[in-house]
């Protein structure tokens, strides 16, 4: 808890307005519009994915529902949040983005939302051309295409450094040669955007982003086994598959970090909104359940509990939320707070759902009861884009520790 306090710290420190012109200068409050927006996201998703719809989704291969995915992009909009107006999009920018994380997060929506919405669209955001742009995006702003980055191979590395997948250039074209895993909604997907490399490259060197369709020949997808069936995981197999160069090549790694760093802050931002849902159902248990003759929100231990965990969660938050605005705003030091944001998120949420469970007692630990949804999300998303100890030598990395 002293280490994320004190990152936090100099996060803050290294803030000074004096450093930034007056566009870049972070706001730390919500707009009302923002709050209204927020409130909009939680009715809908109050309706559509209360835990017996998670449940049943869970059981089944694609993970979500169509109909539910298409008033969320019809009526919410939301696939296109964060898309600029000329490709489609609402054109707004990353704090909008983590409020329907957040949202998401707290609802345990089952939906192929991060893997378009988060990854495959900043992707093509930070990596493509006009052209590509303008033919792309337009389809997944509007939700009629699902997409999906795959970045991380059976090695379980979230480094760019460590991409194996060969991207040989045949023509105008390119063939992939390799495999990915853990690429989330990658069995559902119908554009892929692949991280490979040039042959005989290594390290940062040669590293490009590509486009594949899903169906083309070469392509073969497979659902994985997961503790977390709320967010689906494929495996895919590239053997000779025709793909499309996005962007410029040998220029990937610096759109492909940008990609993983916004990615991270959406994710924290969703961990926010998840451990928000698992500490509010511990307090009101704790307010509801009677021994020896008292409910046990009035013993001191449980009392101690709840305020250790608030204040946990107010710690992750204010660095989620920092994070976002300084990605909105462009500020400098965004890349190193998209760390901490994620390293702190991703243990408080997984120590609030386990404290949860705890707080239930023994109905805590059975199949019927919800919590343990959000300690397996808990769980996956601590690992997902890289494991907290990853995130700080990273921080460390990039404040020139």
């Amino acid at each position: 808890m002293d280490l994320v306090a004190e990152n936090i710290s100099r996060a803050m420190s290294v803030s000074d307005e004096s450093q930034f012109e007056p566009a870049r200068r972070i706001q730390f409050a919500f707009t009302d519009e923002q709050e209204q927006f927020r409130a909009a996201i939680r009715r809908f998703l109050q309706e559509k994915s209360p835990p017996t719809e998670v449940r049943r989704l869970m059981d089944t291969a694609t993970g979500y529902d169509p109909e539910i995915w298409r008033q969320l992009s019809e009526q919410l909009a939301l696939p296109g949040i964060h898309i600029p107006e000329q490709y489609g999009g609402a054109g707004f920018g990353m704090v909008e983005l983590c409020i329907v994380t957040e949202e998401m997060g707290r609802a345990l929506l089952c939906a192929p939302y991060f893997s378009t919405a988060v990854l495959a669209t900043n992707a093509i955001l930070n990596a493509g051309t006009e052209a590509q742009k303008s033919s792309l995006l337009p389809d997944l702003a509007s939700g009629v295409r699902l997409a999906a980055l795959a970045v991380t191979e059976p090695n379980g590395q979230w480094d760019p450094q460590a991409i194996e997948l060969v991207a040989t250039p045949v023509a105008e074209d390119f063939l992939l040669e390799g495999a990915k895993s853990y690429v989330v909604d990658g069995h559902v997907a119908d554009l892929l955007v692949v991280a490979g490399r040039a042959p005989g490259t290594a390290g940062g060197e040669g590293l490009a982003l590509f486009t594949v369709r899903a169906d083309a020949s070469g392509v073969d997808r497979r659902l994985l086994e997961s503790m977390d069936a709320t967010r689906k995981i494929a495996r895919i197999e590239f053997h000779g598959a025709q793909a499309q160069l996005l962007g410029d090549v040998n220029d990937g790694a610096k759109p492909l970090v940008r990609t993983l760093d916004q990615a991270a802050i959406a994710l924290a931002n969703e961990m926010v909104g998840g451990a928000q849902a698992v500490f509010d159902a511990a307090v009101n248990y704790a307010k509801l359940r009677v021994q020896f003759g008292r409910t046990i929100g009035s013993f001191q231990a449980i009392k101690h509990k709840c305020a250790d965990m608030l204040l946990e969660m107010e710690l992750a938050k204010s660095a989620a939320y920092y994070a976002a605005q300084a990605a909105a705003a462009d500020d400098p030091e965004w890349p190193a707070l998209a760390c901490l944001a994620k390293a702190a998120a991703s243990e408080m949420y997984l120590h609030i759902a386990a404290e949860c469970i705890q707080i239930h007692g023994g109905i805590g630990f059975t199949w019927d009861h919800d919590t343990h949804l959000w300690f397996k999300r808990a769980k996956s998303s601590q690992v997902f884009l890289g494991q907290p100890y990853y995130h700080r030598e990273l921080l460390l990395q990039r404040w020139g520790v």
